[in-house]
């Protein structure tokens, strides 16, 4: 039946057409009237007119600025659903820092940037906007910041992928106030099933014979143990989480909290006093992101294993604090100073769930760990007030630590130390660095691969992993999944290395690839299977797989110019981090110096069809502004120039 738009309102009575105002009168002085702007007074004005007690409007504003998403019910059930648990229960922390904000007379403003779920929008055409969101996002974040005047400071609730460090952006590009992060912590791993990453190759196993409908069901069904947080694993939600502790845009033992305890909540009152007594001390979030607070972000990266994303993020992060954005190289000399010594999924051996990081000791006890090295800048300061020197003295001996620990231990039977190991048993184990940075001839700007998580069993004796077989050229995702699931011939086989072009900001706004993968990391042949592509992969993906290949296909790249049936050699050194990826000759013998002369780029390499107009504009600017190994980012004054040339060009 079709609906009656122009049916007469059951009760015309109840069509008002004005309303009593707020009873009371303004707080206001004759030097309010006098010096205040329009706008600042018409603001009072709104307050009132939003039921707000008029006898408090001029309390100190404080902006708590979050990416929730989704509508509960007061039970909790959902009304209407966010994208993801990450920013499911986060209106829970707004309410706790708004509450906290008012109990010291503040006046608490709410406002929201919601995300996506690269979870969801893996392997469709919604991966096209997932990294372009980023930049976008901290942009609308900071016009918000912007557009109340009167804040004192920012307490700002994010959890995801995307959503985090757009905030980190947002927040470190308004470094004149007192902001403070608050992370939206992780969902729980079910009591039975598989977690959150490796239920996402339901449908490659099942399709390769690995697992049954009734199975893939069950398995997908029951991933999440609870309703909240960001997913179980350290990949780019968590590492973003871990990162932002580290720059000392947290209070202390923030990131990877357990989403909807009553710890998590504490996190969001402790955050809103920690901005108060910022403001109070004139202490802002300038003060706290420094070149240290990049050093201690990339250092504790590095020990915990973290997504590669994060190369893409901390320096855009500091590009928008107006810091040195840091490159490959300052990476990888990093990643030389300490291997990883944090068992966290997707890592192993053990590969422990996030949260039994955070109750090992979670960032403080990594912290701890490198300041005994002597490699953590201990001089810098955090937003509680205290440097890291001051924080890890306190934090060895506190009642949090131990208890803790403790839980973890009487829980889940799992002792700490082999969660967070220390360092010299982990290197013991054979603990690698995290990430390697190879070159060769297919990657001369260089590329990047999570070394750390390479299956040990295809790695040599000397610690080097050797792979030499027969490129399968894909210039498409959907292609290759579909080989690797073996709906397409031929199928993708163990040797094969899947060469993926096409797949940087200006063909598809450089997709993460989860999709293939994380099939090549549970299906049985994977191991024995590489990918090399200019694509970014999710933080939970492991294996051979290198990415952020530069330059990319479209840019030029030689990557553009491999064909099936080349012979692809890869070596990668996890002790000295150094590694290549070169193309050493045709499958019928015809060496890689001719044949990176004289062919063309590969007759199906093209920008996707369907790529939006927003992404494409993205694309270019990003590219004028140092593209991914320049984070992404945009560097207003190379973009400025970039124009101005090209104009002057076009007239002349």
């Amino acid at each position: 039946m079709a609906t009656n738009y122009f049916a007469a309102p059951a009760d015309p009575e109840s069509l008002l057409t004005k309303a009593d105002g707020p009873t009371g009168s303004l707080p206001l002085s004759d030097e309010i009237l006098r010096t205040w702007s329009s706008g600042d007074l018409f603001g009072l004005t709104q307050s009132v007119g939003m039921g707000f007690d008029p006898r408090r409007v001029l309390g100190d504003q404080y902006l708590i600025l979050s990416t929730q998403g989704g509508v509960r019910n007061p039970d909790g059930t959902p009304q209407a659903l966010g994208y993801h648990t990450g920013h499911w229960e986060v209106g829970l922390l707004v309410q706790a820092a708004a509450e906290q904000i008012t109990s010291h007379e503040g006046v608490p403003f709410a406002a929201f940037v919601s995300d996506p779920c690269d979870g969801r929008s893996q392997g469709t055409r919604g991966m096209f906007d997932s990294l372009p969101y980023r930049n976008d996002a901290a942009i609308v974040m900071r016009r918000l910041i912007r557009s109340l005047p009167r804040r004192k400071g920012v307490v700002g609730i994010a959890t995801c992928d995307k959503g985090l460090p757009a905030m980190m952006m947002a927040l470190a590009g308004c470094g004149d106030l007192a902001n403070v992060l608050v992370p939206g912590g992780v969902t729980l791993p079910p009591t039975v099933g598989e977690d959150a990453g490796k239920v996402q190759t339901i449908g490659a196993r099942y399709s390769r014979g690995e697992m049954t409908l009734e199975e893939a069901s069950l398995e997908g069904c029951r991933a999440c143990g609870t309703p909240g947080g960001g997913c179980q694993f350290l990949g780019t939600a968590a590492t973003a989480q871990v990162v932002a502790e580290a720059l000392g845009m947290t209070v202390p033992h923030a990131a990877l909290a357990p989403s909807g305890q009553p710890l998590w909540t504490q996190l969001a009152r402790d955050s809103a006093d920690a901005s108060r007594e910022m403001h109070a001390s004139g202490v802002s979030m300038s003060d706290i992101l420094t070149d240290d607070a990049i050093f201690n972000a990339m250092l504790i990266h590095a020990a915990v294993g973290g997504s590669t994303n994060l190369l893409l993020h901390i320096p855009a992060i500091a590009a928008a604090a107006g810091l040195e954005r840091p490159d490959a190289d300052a990476f990888r000399e990093i990643n030389k100073l300490v291997p990883r010594f944090v068992d966290c999924l997707p890592n192993g051996p053990m590969g422990h769930p996030t949260v039994r990081m955070f109750l090992a000791g979670g960032v403080p006890e990594v912290a701890w760990h490198l300041r005994e090295l002597g490699l953590l800048k201990a001089d810098a300061k955090t937003v509680s007030g205290m440097t890291w020197d001051q924080l890890l003295d306190q934090w060895i001996d506190s009642d949090r630590r131990r208890v803790c620990r403790q839980r973890l231990q009487s829980a889940d039977g799992v002792d700490p130390d082999t969660v967070i190991i220390p360092p010299a048993t982990a290197r013991k184990m054979g603990l690698t660095s995290t990430v390697c940075f190879p070159v060769g001839n297919l990657c001369p700007e260089g590329s990047v691969i999570k070394a750390t998580s390479i299956d040990p069993s295809v790695i040599d004796e000397d610690g080097v992993y050797r792979k030499r077989g027969p490129a399968r050229v894909f210039n498409t995702e959907r292609s290759a999944i579909a080989a690797i699931k073996g709906q397409s011939e031929p199928a993708i086989k163990a040797g094969d290395v899947i060469v993926l072009i096409g797949r940087g900001p200006l063909g598809c706004g450089m997709e993460e690839t989860y999709q293939i993968t994380s099939a090549l990391k549970y299906l049985s042949f994977g191991k024995e299977v590489a990918l090399v592509t200019d694509a970014r992969f999710s933080g939970v993906s492991t294996g051979a797989c290198i990415g952020h290949v530069g330059p990319e296909a479209l840019a030029g790249g030689p990557i553009a110019k491999v064909r099936d049936g080349d012979v692809i050699e890869i070596e990668i050194n996890r002790s000295t981090l150094v590694g290549r990826v070169d193309l050493i000759e045709s499958g019928d013998g015809e060496a890689a110096e001719s044949l990176l002369v004289s062919r063309t780029p590969h007759p199906d390499l093209c920008v996707e069809a369907e790529l939006p107009d927003d992404t494409k504009l993205w694309a270019a600017l990003q590219q004028a502004s140092g593209g991914t190994w320049g984070g992404c980012t945009f560097d207003v004054d190379e973009i400025v120039k970039t124009l101005e040339a090209g104009m002057k060009a076009r007239k002349g």
